[in-house]
């Protein structure tokens, strides 16, 4: 039995799944967003982290949908 948990938002970085989870998107696509340049990240060795700065900028880019 696993226990889902939310990531702390405290953090400077966060590992792309972390993100995900933040953003309420899967891990792929948030995959594809770092490689389409539209969220921002950093390298650290082989690992890739994502910046809570770069969190925010990326959802106050978005542009809200009319109906």
């Amino acid at each position: 039995m696993s226990i889902a948990t939310t990531p702390p938002t405290d953090r400077l970085l966060y590992r792309p799944e972390e993100a995900a989870e933040l953003l309420s998107i899967g891990r792929s696509t948030l995959y594809e967003l770092m490689t389409a340049g539209l969220l921002e990240y950093v390298k650290l060795g082989r690992c890739r982290r994502i910046r809570r700065s770069a969190l925010e900028q990326y959802v106050d880019g978005l542009i809200p949908e009319s109906h």
